[in-house]
C-alpha cells in the first residue's frame, strides 16, 4: 500500500470515528453528570448529620460542664460553714457568685437555704437581689425537689458517672427566653468532717445559657457559620437545617438554626461550569485532537528535558551539580582516550565564606555564591564546564591544555576576580578561592583518580594558605599522613614544651620612625622538619581543640620575654575559641601576674570574625580584658565581611589592615581607596592602624601618606628570636633578616 493510501485511509478512519467519539462523549458526560450530582447530594447530606451530632456533642458537653463547674466550689467545707447563719455578700461574690461567671462564664447563680428561699443571687456577673429568684423558680423548683429526694438516698452520686462528685438535678430549660443549662447542687463537706443532717443542705443553683455567647462560640470553632436559636418548634428553610433543644421530658424548647457547610454542593458549583464548557467544546476538542496529541508530545519531551535538566544542575546557580560534572568528566576523559588534547580538573574552594554566611545569614550566602559563579563562568571558555559540586565548592573541566602553564593562567586569573568586592545588601563583602588540579592524562585517566587528585592539590593550596592554586604533585600524596603526623607530634610538644618558640615581629612607629612595639608569633622548632611557620599547624590546632593551651602557652612566653624590652606595645594574637571562653579574661590576669608584665603595654589582637561569632561572649570578654588596661587590636580588618559598624559595636584600640590590600596597593586605585577610608574612619574614632605585609618601600610610602601610625613587613623586619629581639634592642639596630 502506497504512502498517499495509507494517509487516506487514516483520514478516513477519523471521519468516521469523530462523530462516534462525539456521541460517546455526550452520554459519558451525562452520566458524569448524574453520578457528581447523586454523589454531592449524598455528601451533603451526610455533612448535615455530622454536624447536628457535633452539635448534640458540644450541647452535651455543656451539660456536663455545669455540674463539674459547680463541684469546685460546693463540695468545700468553708463553703459549708460560711453559707451558714448570716453570710458574707462579699465572700459569696468571689467564690459562688460572681466567680462562677467570670471564671467559667455561668450567666446566673443562686443559693438556696434549706427551705427553698434563695439567700444570693448573681446575674450576668453582677450581685443581684435574693427576689430576682422567683423568675427562675417554676423552673428549679422541680429540680430542687428532685434533689431533696436524691439527698435522701446519699449526698454522692458515683453510679450514674463516676467524674461526678456529688449528687445533683440537671435540666435543660428557658430562662428568660434564653436556652440554658439548669444545675442544681448541695453545699456539702468535702470531707464528711461537718455533720449535715438530711433536709439541711444549702443548694447552689448555676445556669448557663445557650444563646449568645455559647452560640457563637459554637459558630466560630465549630459549624463557621452564625448559629441562631428559634424558640418552639422552628422549621428551617431549605438553606439551613436544625437541632432541637429538649428538656429531659422530651419537650421541645426551641432548636439552634445555622446554614450547612455543603462541600457537596460547592463541588457542582466547582465542576458544572467546567463540564459545561468542556462539552461546548467537544467538538473543537475531537478536531484538534491530532493536534493536541502532538502538543501534548512536545510539551511531555519539554518537560523530560526540564526534569533532566534540573536532575543535572544547581538550582540556585544554574550551574551544572556533581552529577553532570562527573558525567561529562567522563565523557571528555573518553574523548582523551581517541587521542585528543589534555585538560585539566580543577576544584576550587571559598575562602571564610563561612564567616561571612555566618554574618548576612543563608540569603547573603546564596547572593554570594550566586555571584562567584557568574564570576568562573566569565573566565572560561565555551567549550570548559564549571559546576557547582556543593556548598561553597566548585569544579572547572578545562579542556584544550597544552601545558600546566594554561591550567596555572585560567587559576590565576580566577583567584583574581574572586578577591575583588562582593556588594551584598548594601554591603561588601570579601571572600578568597582556593584550587588544586590535577592533568590528565599525565596524571590519570580515571574520573576517580583525577578527582582523588584534584582535591588533594586544593588541599595543599589551603594548607599553603589562602587565595593560592596548586597542581598536583606525587609528592602530596602523602599530605593526609603527614597532617595526622603533625597533630601528634603538636600534641606531644605542647605536652612536653619541647620544640615550641616564640618570634617577635617589629612594629615601626610611622610618626617615630622607630621600633614602638612587637608582635608575638609562635613557631615550632619540628624535631624532622625544622622551623616551621604557624600557618603549617594553627589549623590543625584549631581543628582539634588545642589552640587554647598553645594561646596561653604563647602569651605566657611573650609576656616573660617582653617584661624587660623598652615598648609600649606587646601584641598577641588571641582566636575565636579562646575568646568565647568565659576564663579567658581571667587566664589573661593571671599571666600578667606571674610575668609581671604590666597589662597597658599588652595588647590582644582578635579578627572581626572571632568578636563577631558569639558576640554576647566575645563583648564580656573584651570588656573584662579593656578595664583591665588591656588594649584590643581587630586584625585583617578588610577581610570576610567588613562593617564598619563593629568598630563602634565592639571597643577597639587599634585596627590592622590585613596584607592582602597592601599586596598591589600602587597598582590598585580601589584598594588604596578602601585603606584611606578605614585609616580615615580610625582617625575620626581616635584608633591607630596599623598596615601588614609592607614589603616595598613604595608601599611604605604610600602608607604614610595615607595616614597610617604603624607599618609591619618583611620590608622594615622579618620575625625575630628572642635572643635577636634582645640585641634589637640592646643595639638599638636591626640583625640580618635572613632569620624566620
Amino acid at each position: 500500500m502506497s504512502l498517499f493510501r495509507i494517509d487516506r485511509w487514516r483520514r478516513g478512519l477519523w471521519s468516521d470515528l469523530v462523530p462516534l467519539i462525539g456521541v460517546a462523549m455526550l452520554l459519558i458526560a451525562a452520566v458524569i453528570s448524574g453520578l457528581l450530582y447523586y454523589a454531592a447530594q449524598q455528601v451533603d447530606a451526610n455533612s448535615a448529620r455530622q454536624q447536628q451530632g457535633l452539635v448534640s456533642v458540644v450541647v452535651q458537653q455543656a451539660l456536663d460542664r455545669v455540674p463539674h463547674d459547680q463541684e469546685s466550689v460546693t463540695v468545700w467545707n468553708e463553703a459549708v460553714e460560711r453559707v451558714r447563719g448570716t453570710p458574707d455578700p462579699d465572700w459569696l461574690d468571689a467564690n459562688l457568685g460572681v466567680w462562677m461567671h467570670t471564671y467559667f462564664g455561668h450567666d446566673r447563680a443562686y443559693i438556696l437555704n434549706p427551705a427553698g428561699t434563695a439567700i444570693y443571687a448573681m446575674v450576668d456577673g453582677h450581685r443581684a437581689a435574693p427576689t430576682d429568684y422567683e423568675e427562675v423558680r417554676p423552673v428549679t423548683a422541680p429540680l430542687l425537689q428532685e434533689l431533696r429526694d436524691k439527698l435522701g438516698h446519699s449526698v454522692m452520686d458515683k453510679a450514674s458517672n463516676p467524674t461526678i462528685r456529688s449528687t445533683g438535678a440537671l435540666d435543660l430549660a428557658l430562662i428568660g427566653g434564653h436556652p440554658a443549662v439548669v444545675s442544681l447542687k448541695p453545699i456539702i463537706s468535702e470531707d464528711g468532717s461537718i455533720q449535715q443532717a438530711p433536709g439541711a443542705y444549702y443548694v447552689h443553683v448555676a445556669i448557663r445559657y445557650l444563646d449568645g455567647r455559647f452560640a457563637r462560640n459554637l459558630s466560630s470553632r465549630y459549624l463557621h457559620s452564625a448559629v441562631s436559636f428559634s424558640v418552639g418548634d422552628a422549621r428551617p428553610d431549605r438553606h439551613h437545617i436544625s437541632y432541637p433543644l429538649m428538656n429531659r421530658s422530651g419537650q421541645t424548647l426551641g432548636s439552634f438554626i445555622w446554614r450547612p457547610m455543603l462541600p457537596g454542593q460547592r463541588m457542582l458549583r466547582e465542576i458544572v461550569p467546567v463540564l459545561a464548557a468542556s462539552l461546548l467544546f467537544v467538538a473543537a476538542v475531537i478536531a484538534l485532537l491530532l493536534f493536541r496529541l502532538r502538543q501534548e508530545r512536545l510539551q511531555l519531551e519539554a518537560s523530560e528535558a526540564q526534569a533532566q535538566h534540573l536532575a543535572f544542575h544547581d538550582s540556585l546557580t544554574g550551574l551544572p551539580n556533581r552529577a553532570l560534572f562527573n558525567d561529562r568528566l567522563d565523557h571528555t576523559l573518553a574523548g582523551l582516550k581517541r587521542g585528543q588534547e589534555r585538560l585539566a580538573v580543577l576544584y576550587l574552594d571559598l575562602d571564610r565564606f563561612k564567616e561571612v554566611n555566618d554574618t548576612l545569614g543563608h540569603p547573603g550566602g546564596d547572593e554570594l555564591i550566586r555571584q562567584v559563579a557568574a564570576r568562573l563562568c566569565e573566565e572560561v571558555r565555551a567549550g570548559d564546564t564549571v559546576a557547582r559540586l556543593g556548598g561553597d565548592e566548585f569544579g572547572i573541566i578545562q579542556t584544550g591544555v597544552s601545558s600546566p602553564g594554561d591550567v596555572e593562567t585560567l587559576c590565576a586569573r580566577v583567584i583574581e576576580t574572586v578577591v575583588r568586592p562582593v556588594a551584598i545588601m548594601g554591603s561588601e563583602a570579601f571572600v578568597g578561592i582556593s584550587i588544586g588540579s590535577a592533568l590528565a592524562p599525565t596524571d590519570g585517566q580515571d574520573r576517580t583518580e583525577l578527582l582523588r587528585k584534584a582535591d588533594i592539590a586544593l588541599y595543599n593550596a589551603k594548607e599553603e594558605g589562602r587565595g593560592r592554586f596548586a597542581l598536583f604533585q606525587e609528592s602530596m600524596d602523602a599530605t593526609v599522613q603527614i597532617r595526622r603526623r603533625v597533630e601528634r607530634e603538636l600534641r606531644e610538644a605542647l605536652a612536653s614544651g619541647v620544640g615550641l618558640t616564640v618570634f617577635f615581629q617589629p612594629l615601626f612607629s610611622v610618626q617615630q620612625d622607630a621600633v614602638s612595639g612587637v608582635e608575638a608569633l609562635v613557631r615550632w622548632q619540628h624535631p624532622q622538619r625544622g622551623l616551621l611557620s604557624p600557618a603549617t599547624f594553627i589549623p590543625i590546632a584549631e581543628e582539634t581543640g588545642l589552640i587554647e593551651p598553645l594561646g596561653l602557652w604563647v602569651l605566657e612566653h611573650a609576656c616573660a620575654a617582653a617584661v624587660g624590652w623598652p615598648i609600649t606595645t606587646l601584641a598577641v594574637n588571641v582566636s575565636a575559641v579562646q575568646l568565647r571562653n568565659s576564663k579567658f579574661p581571667q587566664q589573661v590576669l593571671a599571666i600578667l601576674a606571674r610575668t609581671g608584665f604590666d597589662a597597658k603595654r599588652l595588647e590582644l589582637e582578635v579578627t572581626e570574625t572571632a568578636i563577631v561569632k558569639g558576640a554576647e561572649r566575645s563583648r564580656a570578654a573584651l570588656d573584662a580584658l579593656r578595664s583591665a588596661g588591656i588594649r584590643i587590636a581587630l586584625d585583617d580588618f578588610g577581610t570576610g565581611y567588613s562593617s564598619l559598624s563593629h568598630l563602634r559595636d565592639f571597643a577597639v584600640d587599634r585596627v590592622k589592615i590585613d596584607r592582602s590590600f597592601v599586596t598591589g596597593l600602587a597598582q590598585s586605585p580601589d584598594r588604596t581607596a578602601f585603606v584611606q577610608a578605614i585609616v580615615d574612619l580610625a582617625q575620626a574614632t581616635g584608633l591607630k592602624v596599623t598596615a601588614e605585609g609592607v614589603e616595598t618601600a613604595e608601599q611604605r610610602a604610600t602608607l604614610s601618606d595615607i595616614g597610617c601610625t604603624d607599618l609591619q613587613g618583611y620590608l622594615l623586619s622579618r620575625p625575630l628570636s628572642r635572643m635577636d629581639t634582645d640585641r634589637l634592642f640592646a643595639s638599638k639596630a636591626l640583625p640580618d633578616q635572613s632569620v624566620a
